[in-house]
């Protein structure tokens, strides 16, 4: 293309870093509606906006794979806490839970579902439903969507606490068809919680079967990240293997003070299941995880922090062993009180998380809670971290391959279309970073705070983010197969 075309938009000067793991070249990039025209010495072209990138990193906009924004996308469209890092896509429905397809049969929210909203955030009995709906906010970023295995329980099921039978499994499926019909990229199941341990591997084969047969993807919060991290690995292997489906295992991790370790046996079963079916797996850069308080997990070993308790608001922000000392009572009892409740637990070591993290099948995504109200900081600072502690100061790995994890390899997995690369054609999401200034700022005790070091952040074409300041709002549903 002439270098003497006019572009709605020309970025000049970027050190630009395509996303596949190639080094940074230094070039101008135009964009022409929603796409990126052109790249290189672009010196006689015009454009309605020039941004000079003053020798800052363009990477394309980072995609969260794993999220739990589904309501918020549309509750809370502006999703700052994703813009201010640089997140142009995030993935939603994981862990087993997702707004859609729902017909909540209960007047409480089924943990953990309760930690995507309140029963009147579940309003999507089906994924067009839902899809409808996040395209009428128009949310800042892209959303893809998966269909959670304990939603689809949920719909059907008066007691969690039993394999689902035959019927109720020929509904899930039928109901799960229709979501990947309507766009749905694919199933999350969350086996280790309450609501969904207890289904077999006949229950899972049979939706798994459903999403290989679809060309979807199968992701899985595994049965036991504990002791039963192996076998419940095997599990999701031979689950998406029966399926002929693509698997990510979300956020793996070594849980558990006498799994601490282990991790290089961990991704070793990984690398051998990937010589032979397609599989990866997602990881956040830190060592303590975030979830409902899970009685199972209640342990001397480790801090736990309590983040909310709907019994005892007054109790929360404050560590379980402190709150169990005041009460006078033990830690078990003090989680059971405090039900339903919120909590971070510092059950990982750094030698374990890094390993995962560095590892070429793993991915970035942060697995944050936008509904807690003091959620991990990771729901704020996951992306920057990875690249300005982990790349830039710990030099775990080098910045292209710290941005393809971010970027190409997660677009790759999660059937995003011309998405995850710079190059002509591709969507213009692309995010302008100083990797001099790029700190993420949230920690445990201030988790709310947005990351230094994002310069400008682009979706659809559309600035949507400059100079810490939100602009336009252009993201959309992404549908699996689909532009």
């Amino acid at each position: 293309m002439s270098s003497s075309h006019h572009f709605d938009v020309l970025i000049r000067g970027a050190r630009v870093l395509d996303g596949t793991g190639a080094p940074a070249l230094e070039a101008d990039v135009a964009i022409s509606g929603e796409r990126i025209a052109a790249l290189g010495n672009l010196d006689g072209a015009s454009a309605g906006q020039v941004i000079d990138a003053h020798g800052c990193y363009l990477a394309p906009g980072f995609i969260d794979v794993h999220t739990h924004d589904d309501t918020n996308v549309i509750r809370t469209p502006e999703m700052l806490p994703k813009l201010t890092q640089g997140v142009t896509t995030v993935i939603v429905g994981n862990c087993g839970i997702s707004a859609s397809p729902v017909r909540l049969r209960s007047s409480a929210v089924p943990d953990p579902m309760n930690l995507l909203g309140h029963r009147e955030d579940f309003v999507y009995p089906s994924f067009a439903n839902y899809a409808e709906a996040v395209n009428a906010a128009g949310p800042a970023v892209n959303v893809a969507a998966l269909v959670g295995h304990t939603a689809l329980r949920a719909n059907l099921m008066d007691a969690f606490d039993r394999p689902a039978t035959r019927d109720e499994i020929e509904s899930m499926r039928s109901a799960l068809k229709q979501a990947l019909d309507e766009g749905a990229i694919g199933m999350s199941s969350g086996l280790a919680y309450k609501n969904a341990r207890h289904a077999p591997l006949e229950e899972m084969h049979a939706l798994v079967d459903e999403v290989g047969r679809r060309g979807a993807l199968y992701t899985t919060h595994l049965r036991d990240e504990f002791a039963g991290l192996p076998e419940a690995m095997e599990e999701a292997f031979a689950t998406a293997r029966h399926g002929g489906a693509e698997l990510v295992i979300s956020h793996l991790k070594c849980a558990g003070v006498g799994n601490w370790g282990n991790a290089p046996l961990a991704l070793e079963r990984l690398e051998q299941a990937a010589l032979s079916q397609t599989c990866h797996c997602d990881c956040y850069p830190y060592t303590a995880g975030s979830s409902t308080l899970d009685l199972g997990q209640v342990t001397d070993e480790i801090n736990i922090f309590i983040t909310w308790s709907e019994p005892h608001p007054e109790m929360a922000r404050q560590p379980l062993d402190e709150i169990a000392r005041v009460w006078a009572v033990s830690l078990m009892e003090a989680a059971m009180r405090l039900q339903p409740a919120g909590a971070v637990y510092h059950n990982m070591s750094e030698a374990d998380m890094t390993r995962i993290l560095s590892h070429p099948l793993t991915m970035v995504g942060s697995d944050g809670l936008p509904n807690d109200p003091h959620p991990h900081p990771r729901l704020w600072g996951a992306f920057p971290r990875v690249i300005a502690h982990y790349c830039r100061d710990e030099k775990l790995f080098e910045l292209p391959e710290a941005i393809r994890k971010m970027t190409s390899l997660s677009a790759r997995n999660f059937g995003l279309t011309d998405r995850g690369e710079i190059r002509e054609g591709a969507f213009a999401d692309l995010t302008l970073f100083d990797l001099a200034t790029l700190e993420d700022v949230a920690t445990f005790s201030d988790p709310i705070a947005p990351a230094r070091g994002i310069e400008l952040v682009m979706v659809n074409g559309r600035i949507a983010y400059q100079g810490g300041v939100p602009v336009e709002r252009a993201g959309r549903l992404l549908y699996r197969g689909a532009v």
